[in-house]
């Protein structure tokens, strides 16, 4: 969580694996509720950062160096996602098969093949 320096607002930053997306609330701290949230897609590079508004609260004014400051914040992580993408394709495939590695999403059952290859001594 990140906190605003007048203390009345914060951000939370998390990432949520089934969406390949960070997730960016702007909070007022005093009601513990979300008011704005912004959505980074981190794998497709054909999905683009979207920005919603809680439209079920009670309208909420939002100071504009508050907005600002969130904003910010999104643009760095859009800066940081997106980075990658600006390779070639055939890079970006091979990050995006690193990380589902790292995350565990592939399993060595999944390729028998390499498993079976005799490493030389």
């Amino acid at each position: 969580m990140f906190a605003h320096p007048s203390g009345d607002y914060a951000i939370t930053e998390m990432y949520s694996v089934p969406d390949d997306a960070w997730y960016l609330e702007l909070d007022l701290v005093r009601d513990r509720g979300t008011h704005v949230t912004a959505i980074v897609p981190d794998e497709d590079p054909a999905r683009e950062p979207t920005v919603c508004f809680d439209s079920r609260g009670p309208h909420l004014g939002i100071p504009y160096e508050v907005m600002r400051w969130f904003m910010d914040r999104v643009d760095a992580r859009i800066r940081t996602s997106h980075a990658r993408m600006r390779l070639r394709p055939e890079l970006v495939a091979v990050i995006h098969d690193l990380r589902q590695e790292h995350m565990g999403a592939i399993d060595d059952a999944d390729f028998p093949h390499v498993l079976a290859a005799k490493v030389p001594r």
